[in-house]
């Protein structure tokens, strides 16, 4: 119990750390990093007003090699997949490695437009800054180019999320400058974050703030776990799962989401459970709750040989690494804000601790805990629902795979400079039964939470 209890209190205070840090740039003098947070002077990025997702949405996740890394993409579908099912939303990632927003700007009519989305995530910026210190015509390039896609998507019916570049971790080893520091390009990278939020609030779009959360995390990190903690991946730019959850945290804040996946309150000595919606009681029988659920929690890790090979696996996860999902989540608020499935108990005996079990897992808690309620995707990492998990993850790998293939090779094939529409076609048909196979493959979960008093 001490265990679970300094565990505890060290995550709250490395969250109110990095809290901190996100409102107030001013909060470190000198950073492990060299990051000096006092010299940036961020504008502060609009808040989404009420849930920017409609039912049915067709979703444009569209960005540089971040983006084709298929990591913060595959992790929102995921989430919007499971924990958000009702709203049904379809998703579609248009990566490409290398580019820059008039890059994107060439080429969204031919891959992007003529799939129809409703709704659009940018994530430019990165290339666009040249790895350099900051220029007018960076900003004046960037500005004006990213407008255009924006009211590009709004001329054909799309709503727009503009999001931030991130940050870069160290000056990567391909620039041809050497005299430009890792201060340099943050500073760079912060004015298109700027510069961004002006055409949010120009164009009335939404904007995600990438930039800041993973700058303020990377160095609450740094101090936390280690100066070789690299949010922003291991060649300071291609982040590795912590900085991607970072990332998709941002744009599934920006949609106005809430987060609330499901609330099941217990009546101890009647042994009796009320439960939301996307749940359902099977049965109920002496603190041993079985229940059916349409809705599952976001899962950090997976069961080792299950799902895609590139998810973390919850027996070799290091919560103290940037290759962890769970890392990121003592990091932001990505369980308090987006994956809350509260577990709340009633007529609990005051002095009395009480083992909660769900799955094969256990933990102690104590009776305030339980009568206050406990989030169990916070608590239990590893729980009922990481097998399912893994397979509707698996699956929407394997789209997302395919899209890439479906614009970088065979949009630009030999056959498409003749056919264009029958190559896109032709290649719709492919794609359909890995769509398909994400909705086979995400069936309800049936678990069972025992609450009993601890010995």
């Amino acid at each position: 119990m001490r265990r679970i209890e300094t565990m505890r209190s060290k995550t709250i205070l490395l969250l109110g750390l990095v809290a901190c840090t996100l409102c107030l740039p001013q909060a470190f003098a000198q950073q492990p990093s060299g990051i000096r947070l006092e010299e940036f002077k961020p504008l502060k990025a609009p808040k989404p007003h009420g849930l920017l997702l409609k039912q049915g949405d067709r979703l444009a996740i569209c960005g540089d090699s971040i983006t084709e890394q298929k990591m913060y993409s595959r992790l929102m579908e995921d989430y919007l997949t499971m924990c958000e099912p009702e709203l049904q939303i379809s998703v579609r990632q248009f990566g490409w490695s290398g580019e820059r927003a008039p890059g994107f700007l060439a080429r969204m009519t031919n891959d992007c437009l003529r799939f129809q989305p409703t709704i659009a995530t940018t994530c430019y910026g990165m290339n666009d800054h040249e790895y350099r210190a900051y220029e007018d015509r960076i900003g004046q390039t960037y500005r004006d180019t990213s407008t255009a896609i924006v009211e590009a998507f709004k001329a054909n019916g799309a709503r727009v999320i503009q999001g931030s570049p991130g940050c870069v971790g160290k000056v990567p080893g391909w620039t041809k400058r050497t005299n430009d520091t890792l201060m340099d390009l943050e500073l760079n990278l912060c004015h298109l974050r700027d510069i961004g939020i002006v055409i949010a609030e120009k164009e009335h779009a939404g904007f995600a703030d990438v930039f800041w959360p993973m700058l303020t995390t990377g160095v609450a990190a740094q101090k936390e776990y280690g100066a070789n903690y690299a949010i922003a991946g291991g060649d300071g730019v291609h982040p590795g799962w912590a900085g991607q959850t970072v990332m998709a945290y941002a744009f599934l804040k920006a949609m106005g989401l809430k987060g609330d996946i499901g609330m099941l309150i217990v009546d101890l000595k009647k042994s009796k459970m009320i439960i939301s919606p996307g749940h359902e009681v099977v049965s109920a029988k002496d603190g041993e709750f079985q229940v059916k659920s349409s809705r599952y929690p976001f899962c950090a890790c997976v069961p080792s040989g299950q799902g895609a090979a590139s998810y973390p696996v919850c027996e070799r996860d290091d919560p103290a690494k940037d290759n962890s999902i769970r890392s990121a989540m003592t990091l932001i608020p990505f369980n308090q804000e987006l994956n809350r499935l509260s577990l709340k108990a009633n007529n609990v005996k005051s002095r009395t601790s009480y083992k909660v079990t769900w799955g094969s897992e256990s933990k102690t808690f104590t009776a305030a805990q339980l009568s206050h309620g406990i989030n169990l995707a916070a608590e239990f990492p590893c729980n009922p629902f990481c097998e399912a998990f893994a397979k509707v993850d698996a699956a929407v790998a394997a789209k997302q795979a395919y899209e890439t293939k479906q614009i970088k090779q065979a949009f630009r094939s030999p056959e498409a400079k003749t056919d264009m529409e029958g190559v896109a076609a032709r290649t719709e048909k492919e794609r359909e039964p890995l769509a398909v196979a994400i909705q086979a493959a995400f069936v309800p979960v049936t678990h069972t939470i025992k609450i009993a008093p601890a010995d």
